[in-house]
């Protein structure tokens, strides 16, 4: 059975000082996230989840009701996906090409998007997840609660996403998650992921 593994981050534990310190790194990835592949990895072992992606475990745990399966999976998936929204401050660039086009189109601007993200990840009442998703091409920004993903929709093609459990900005930033967000939208998001995940869609 080949077993899920736990991906490298793109970056140096330091790359998202100061808004993410090197400590919240070493907890949010090095224990929360590798503590859902490993209990991930117990779970699927001699049922007919082993041996499938990843992404195969999310969408088959989902449609079966199989919650514990469901919500390490789905968070191992959501987690990776972050760390790639994410990038070292200054290297992230902008939106360009079609995607630069779809958010003028559906938002108006670069920072009206920030805006909506922020504001989902503020509302978001309690742990979830702010995301913004296309959908033929139309972009728009959802938040999630839990572990719950845009991955379980097929009709959504996930671009970025900012993590708002506790356990992402408490050791920074405490109880201010919007000072969270705005520091991390502002500063720390990936434009060409995005866009190059626009373009594949």
């Amino acid at each position: 059975m080949s077993e899920i593994v736990l991906e490298k981050l793109p970056y140096a534990d330091t790359a998202l000082e100061p808004v993410i310190s090197a400590k919240t790194i070493s907890f949010h990835y090095g224990k929360h996230h590798a503590g859902y592949v490993a209990t991930l990895n117990k779970l699927i072992a001699g049922t007919p989840y082993a041996g499938l992606s990843l992404e195969e475990i999310v969408r088959k745990s989902a449609a079966d009701g199989a919650a514990a399966v469901f919500n390490n999976a789905a968070q191992i998936w959501n987690h990776t996906f972050y760390w790639k929204s994410l990038a070292q401050a200054g290297t992230g660039g902008g939106p360009t090409g079609a995607f630069a086009e779809a958010v003028t189109r559906d938002f108006g601007s670069a920072d009206a998007l920030i805006k909506a993200l922020a504001d989902a990840a503020v509302k978001r009442f309690g742990s979830g997840w702010a995301w913004l998703v296309s959908e033929k091409g139309k972009l728009s920004v959802i938040s999630t609660p839990n572990a719950e993903t845009p991955l379980t929709n097929p009709a959504l093609t996930p671009l970025l996403t900012l993590d708002v459990w506790e356990h992402a900005y408490y050791l920074d930033w405490q109880n201010r998650r919007a000072d969270y967000a705005a520091a991390v939208l502002g500063k720390l998001l990936n434009w060409k992921f995005a866009s190059d995940a626009f373009n594949r869609a």
